[in-house]
C-alpha cells in the first residue's frame, strides 16, 4: 500500500495520461472509475491491476481489496484524477483486454456502429445492445475508442458483458450476408419505417454517425433500409434513441 498526497506526484501525471487513447493503447491499461463500474470490472473478470481509493471512502466488501495493491490518495489527488463532478472516492486500474474474435453464427444478432463520434451514445449503444441480448457490437472506422472515460461510464458496465470489437465494417457485411444473416441499414433516403418490419430471429444493425449517417457503401449493400418516423418538428432522432426502439422492434424473442 502506498500514499499520495501531492497532485504533482508523477505517479498522477502517469494515470491521468490514461485518458488518452494513445496512452492506454501504450500501457495496455485503462480507468474504471466509481463503485459501481468497480464492481462490474471486477465481476466480469477484467484484469485489474490496482485501485486507486480516497483517504476515509468506505470499501465494499463484495471485492476482495486486499489480494489487490491499493494507492490510497488524498481528496485534492482523487479529484484532480477523477473524470467526474462528484468523485465517489474508487478508481480501478484495469488491463485493457486482448482484442477477441468473435465467429459469427446463424441464430445471432449484432450492431454495427459506422463513425459515432460522441462518447456518451457510443456507450449507450453497447448499454443497449447489451440489454436486448446480442452478440456483439462491431465499431467501425471513426468510432471513439471504447474504453474512453465517457464510453465506459454511459455504458454501466455494459461494456464488460459482450463483445464490443474494432474492426472493419465491410469485412463484417461479407460474413454475415455469407451466413445469410439479414443486414439492416439506417437511413430515411429510400428507406422504410421500422414499424412494417417482421421482428428477426437473426439480424445486423448498422447505425451511423448523426451528422453524415451510415456510409452509403454499406447503405448500398444492406438488405434493407430502414428507419423510425418523425411526426414531429425534431429534425432528428439521437442515434442511441433511434437505435433503441429498433433493436427493441427487429429483436424477436419468442
Amino acid at each position: 500500500m502506498k500514499r499520495i498526497e501531492s497532485v504533482k506526484n508523477s505517479f498522477v501525471k502517469k494515470m491521468k495520461q490514461l485518458y488518452q487513447r494513445k496512452h492506454r493503447e501504450k500501457e495496455g491499461l485503462f480507468l474504471a472509475e466509481g463503485f459501481h463500474l468497480v464492481e462490474e470490472a471486477f465481476n466480469a473478470n477484467i484484469r485489474i491491476d490496482q485501485f486507486i481509493v480516497q483517504e476515509g471512502t468506505n470499501l465494499p466488501s463484495r471485492i476482495p481489496f486486499s489480494g489487490f495493491e491499493l494507492t490510497i490518495v488524498s481528496k485534492a489527488v482523487m479529484k484532480e484524477l477523477s473524470s467526474t463532478e462528484t468523485p465517489q472516492g474508487i478508481i480501478a486500474v484495469c488491463h485493457l483486454p486482448e482484442e477477441e474474435k468473435i465467429t459469427i453464427e446463424k441464430g445471432k444478432k449484432y450492431l454495427l456502429v459506422d463513425g459515432v463520434q460522441d462518447p456518451g451514445n457510443v456507450g449507450t449503444l453497447i448499454r443497449t445492445a447489451d440489454a436486448v441480448g446480442l452478440q456483439a457490437v462491431l465499431l467501425g472506422s471513426g468510432t471513439v475508442d471504447p474504453y474512453n472515460e465517457k464510453v465506459i461510464r454511459a455504458s454501466q458496465g455494459s461494456l464488460f458483458h459482450l463483445p464490443v470489437i474494432k474492426g472493419d465494417i465491410g469485412e463484417w457485411m461479407k460474413t454475415l450476408q455469407a451466413k445469410g444473416i439479414p443486414i439492416f441499414g439506417t437511413a430515411i433516403e429510400k428507406g422504410t419505417s421500422y414499424t412494417a418490419i417482421e421482428r428477426q430471429k437473426e439480424f445486423a444493425l448498422i447505425v451511423g454517425n448523426e451528422g453524415r449517417g451510415v456510409n452509403k457503401e454499406w447503405l448500398n449493400k444492406s438488405d434493407q433500409i430502414i428507419y423510425v418516423p418523425i411526426y414531429g418538428n425534431a429534425e432528428s432522432l439521437n442515434v442511441s434513441v433511434a437505435t433503441g426502439i429498433l433493436l427493441y422492434h427487429l429483436n424477436d424473442v419468442r
